[in-house]
């Protein structure tokens, strides 16, 4: 075992450098032979160099190579986007008023046709009233999509989804969210687009609606962290990755570090299929005495949604069917 594992590390590095070759070479004319001749290469030292620890240290130098020039690619804002992540939200804090810019609300037509997206809206820290998770399925029991959301009365609802940013003719893929493919964006919206586009537009999604058990101060903290989050990645821009920088994962320590009685990290907040059932579990939805399959079901608001479909009221809507108190817990 103790001459196994350094060499079946190397084999899952190498492995991992020649598909960064094969993914993130820019000159797509290059990707095959760059990959070829990298592949060719370790091969070669593994059969010809002797001894076998010159050989294994090698193997790990052009690992090394590889590494380099990967984390030397850079992300940008600039690039060729696809129209719902063409612009970046930001916003102005001046004391208790907000001013976010660029707060999407598409009028939508189907998933892909949609005008009018961009939009300002001012809202006040002081007529905070609620903040609610949206959870997203669709299928995998392992995989889920959360988002928050804040409610500000009259202000309206403003939601948070953080996501991989597109380029034009791009869509999300697993394999190659964990290259660096896809630049992070925070996605500030109305909820008739970022709710209404995932249950009455997408094809198998359901959604979840729940009420998050957090005072007043500490839903204003969220609030600005998401918002700092935002305004530095439209500043410099950051390479979203599946594991380590994904719509869970980002910002998880930061709005943990500011919930009452932090607990520790959990494997629902990498494998986030079961996160809702994770914050049921510590306290952290408002429940009203239901069990979690209870809540879930109450919660499930796709039809509800789809009826609602364009209506002025549709966050009201969409929190009667899950039993939501307007009210700040």
């Amino acid at each position: 075992m103790g001459l196994m594992l350094p060499w079946c590390a190397v084999a899952m590095l190498n492995l991992w450098a020649a598909a960064a070759l094969w993914v993130d070479i820019r000159i797509a004319m290059l990707r095959i032979p760059v990959t070829v001749i990298y592949v060719v290469a370790i091969l070669a030292i593994l059969l010809k160099v002797k001894p076998r620890i010159r050989a294994l240290g090698l193997c790990l130098a052009g690992f090394g190579i590889v590494l380099a020039w990967w984390l030397s690619l850079s992300p940008s804002n600039h690039r060729n986007w696809r129209g719902d992540v063409a612009q970046t939200a930001w916003a102005e804090v001046d004391g208790d008023r907000v001013a976010i810019h660029n707060l999407r609300n598409c009028e939508y037509r189907a998933e892909t046709e949609y005008t009018n997206c961009w939009h300002d809206r001012t809202v006040h820290l002081s007529r905070l009233q609620g903040t609610d998770f949206f959870f997203v399925n669709w299928g995998p029991r392992w995989i889920g999509h959360p988002i928050l959301s804040f409610d500000f009365g009259d202000e309206g609802h403003v939601a948070f989804s953080i996501e991989a940013r597109y380029q034009a003719g791009q869509s999300y893929s697993a394999v190659l969210g964990f290259f660096r493919q896809y630049e992070l964006i925070f996605i500030a919206a109305d909820e008739r687009d970022v709710i209404r586009l995932r249950t009455n537009y997408r094809k198998d999604e359901e959604v979840y609606l729940y009420r998050a058990n957090v005072p007043p101060r500490t839903a204003q903290a969220m609030f600005l962290t998401y918002i700092g989050y935002m305004n530095r990645l439209r500043e410099q821009a950051e390479w979203y990755n599946a594991v380590t920088k994904n719509c869970t994962t980002t910002i998880d320590k930061e709005l943990g570090a500011e919930m009452p009685h932090p607990q520790g990290w959990a494997y629902e907040f990498l494998v986030n299929g079961t996160l809702d059932e994770l914050l049921y579990r510590r306290g952290r939805l408002v429940t009203e005495g239901r069990s979690f399959r209870e809540l879930k079901e109450d919660g499930h608001i796709n039809s509800t949604a789809r009826r609602a479909d364009q209506s002025a009221d549709f966050s009201t809507l969409i929190r009667a069917r899950a039993g939501l108190s307007l009210k700040q817990p």
